[in-house]
């Protein structure tokens, strides 16, 4: 079945941007693969989870491969959503099947495609393996659905059943505390889905009149923009509450510690990877893109929440004593560029804001899997603890120094030019949070270099002297991160050249519905000599 599929799937699309897919539905499939393994998993005995394994990571893998399919036939240049599939779904309410990607969602898939194979295939499972492989795949194929949504209720329903996988996950297969902390991950995002189910109703039949009638396309709804002022504001916070929840913003942000720190390894790679991703991007595809005056209003606010997010999340994690904890703290510090980029409204800010999902995405991830393999020969995570891991660890000590580079954003890799551009953009019209933010980036290199400093530099005790170092599967686990952080700090052209033109049609939207005017920078006059 998986051969059949990639085979139809590497036929050329032959479609333009804003077309519907006539022929093989590849977005679709990218969500339907797992389910159907997920399906597989399910009819495995469970005396036999080396079968389970297999079948799982071949599910995520094949889900992968299609979105480098998507990836590749993807046509940089073009602003558009493609491979567009629409089905009429709910006649009545204007509900229909209908995905699409373009440059903003494109490596938000792709990103899921990446690390879900890895999740499966390198931390260990130590109890009902087949249940944990099965809540995997379900999540994995709803995390590119709500990626991919170009209806407002499909993407609700999405946004939603990513909290049962989730809670299952951390709940089931987590550490000491991981009841406390899958109910507080929960109630929270419960929480703020409230108030965009709210938001939602009220902007889909708010915009409805005689010429216009009930519809939750979010294209059609952006083109509408009939809404009071006042009331588009109130929609927008309704939305935006939801979205800071995911992030997560500060001061909303108390979950996300918790869940990372007794969540499985896996569950965190993915957490960080994928999960807080949809608060982001939710912002710019609903926030930005159907309110276009009201993100302008109320910028400030959510400049000013990024910022203290940032500044923040750095010191808490400073002091944090527990290494996973410090890694969950620096992913709130983190996010708070991701905001300042988009809220900065120019195409610099906005483009490095998409690409830092990405590369947040990889390094986090990857900083979590090697906590994770420190754990399991070390048995514990405080870094007290831990000294001189270095002497028995050279390998896991030198993948590690590279990843934490990335993460404080050395020029060469990924991290850097993310927040490089999201500072330039921002300094232009957001200036004096860019300078504050830029605070941010020295705290890292402080809490980072000092967790490293007293894990790995030093004498090793008796406990830390004998550590077997990285087996070779789990260097092949961590060679394709490694790859792309290196890739995307040296050559991220590829990358952006696929970003920018949906991101500069966004902001045109923003400035063709909105007072905004993205400023532009004059030109030096010609000398007179």
């Amino acid at each position: 079945m998986n051969v059949a599929l990639l085979a139809a799937a590497l036929q050329p699309h032959g479609e333009s941007s804003t077309a519907h897919d006539p022929g093989f539905p590849l977005l679709t499939s990218i969500v339907v693969v797992p389910v159907v393994f997920a399906l597989c998993v399910a009819l495995i005995p469970r005396s036999r989870p080396e079968v389970v394994k297999l079948v799982g990571f071949l599910g995520a893998l094949s889900t992968g491969l299609l979105a480098v399919v998507c990836a590749i036939q993807f046509e940089s240049g073009e602003a558009g959503f493609q491979f567009v599939s629409k089905h009429e779904w709910i006649r009545e309410f204007g509900v229909s099947w209908h995905l699409g990607v373009d440059g903003i969602s494109l490596f938000l898939v792709l990103l899921t495609g990446v690390l879900f194979p890895i999740a499966l295939a390198g931390p260990k499972i130590h109890r009902d393996v087949k249940s944990y492989v099965a809540w995997m795949l379900v999540l994995e194929a709803e995390r590119p659905g709500s990626f991919l949504a170009l209806d407002l209720f499909v993407f609700f329903l999405f946004f939603e059943l990513t909290l049962v996988p989730m809670y299952f996950i951390i709940g089931g297969w987590g550490y000491e505390n991981r009841v406390y902390a899958s109910l507080k991950f929960f109630l929270y995002t419960l929480f703020g889905s409230a108030f965009m189910l709210v938001g939602m109703i009220a902007l889909v039949f708010l915009t409805a009149t005689g010429d216009a009638p009930v519809t939750f396309d979010l294209v059609e709804l952006a083109e509408r923009q009939t809404l009071a002022a006042s009331t588009a504001r109130w929609i927008f916070l309704s939305f935006a509450i939801a979205f800071a929840v995911k992030v997560p913003l500060f001061p909303v942000h108390t979950w996300l510690p918790d869940a990372h720190t007794e969540a499985p390894t896996a569950g965190s790679v993915i957490l960080a990877g994928v999960l807080l991703k949809l608060g982001t991007y939710g912002i710019v595809r609903f926030g930005l893109y159907l309110f276009p005056q009201a993100s302008v209003d109320l910028a400030p606010l959510l400049l000013t929440l990024a910022v203290i997010g940032m500044i923040y999340g750095a010191l808490v994690a400073t002091v944090q004593k527990d290494l996973k904890r410090l890694v969950a703290y620096s992913s709130v510090a983190h996010l708070g560029f991701i905001v300042l980029g988009t809220f900065a409204f120019t195409t610099t800010g906005l483009s490095g804001g998409v690409l830092q999902m990405v590369n947040h995405g990889l390094s986090t991830g990857a900083l979590f899997l090697l906590v994770g393999m420190i754990y399991e020969r070390r048995h514990t995570r405080q870094i007290a603890e831990l000294r001189g891991l270095q002497k028995s660890m050279p390998m896991l000590a030198a993948v590690f120094t590279v990843v934490m580079l990335s993460s404080i954003g050395l020029p060469g890799l990924n991290g850097f030019v993310g927040e490089f551009m999201i500072l330039i953009g921002s300094f232009v019209t957001a200036r004096w949070w860019a300078v504050v933010g830029t605070a941010g980036v020295i705290l890292a290199a402080l809490y980072l270099l000092w967790a490293y400093q007293r894990v790995f530099h030093g004498a090793p005790d008796e406990a830390n002297s004998g550590l077997p170092d990285m087996t070779w599967g789990e260097r092949a686990v961590m060679a394709p991160l490694i790859v792309l952080i290196v890739f995307l700090g040296v050559y991220p052209k590829p990358v952006l050249d696929r970003i920018n033109p949906s991101v500069e049609r966004l902001i045109g939207h923003v400035e063709q519905h909105s007072d905004y005017r993205q400023p532009t920078v004059a030109a030096e006059p010609e000398s007179s000599h």
